[in-house]
């Protein structure tokens, strides 16, 4: 548990299901390319993000799920995956084991630019250095020129490229790493 002003980081656990899904379905939108069709954004929330898919995301013990919580109202959120990347390219594009990967990191539109995704960022540095990682990976669609300019900003360079399927559209993500 960590707090930064007055956003305190924190484990998820299964009671927030629900919130987190709510988080999810509010702001994985936005990360998306703007021509991509609705339909295909809200089928990707439908059958990764829901408040059920959640709930097995907090069970598996291979994912880490913080959330980022403002006067009790969870703002944001961030998965954390252990384990070698399951994609080939990834994997060779990746280098330093273990490499902990930054799966998810969302933050509600009215706490963009403040410090709950700076929160969140420290909380998975902390994270991966706790469980002695050698570096975060993590995918960011080759739109997103926003969240690029933050994870370059916090250490992480481009390695590579990888394919993300959304709905029935496959989209391109640069794959960027930051050694710890």
């Amino acid at each position: 548990m960590s707090t930064a002003g007055g956003i305190l980081v924190d484990r998820a656990g299964l009671w927030d299901a629900e919130a987190l899904g709510d988080v999810a379905a509010a702001t994985f939108p936005l990360a998306c390319p703007p021509d991509l069709a609705a339909a295909d954004i809200e089928v990707f929330i439908a059958d990764a993000l829901s408040g059920d898919r959640f709930g097995e995301y907090l069970t598996d013990p291979r994912r880490i799920v913080l959330k980022a919580a403002d006067h009790a109202e969870i703002v944001g959120y961030t998965m954390l995956v252990t384990g070698e990347p399951a994609d080939p390219d990834v994997a060779q594009a990746v280098s330093g084991r273990p490499a902990l990967e930054l799966n998810k990191m969302y933050v509600l539109p009215g706490h963009h630019g403040g410090e709950v995704a700076v929160a969140l960022m420290r909380a998975a540095v902390d994270t991966a250095r706790d469980l002695g990682c050698a570096g975060l990976w993590l995918g960011v669609n080759q739109e997103n020129l926003r969240a690029q300019r933050f994870y370059a900003k916090h250490g992480f360079r481009t390695v590579g490229t990888r394919d993300f399927t959304v709905g029935t559209v496959r989209c391109r993500d640069f794959v960027m790493q930051r050694p710890l």
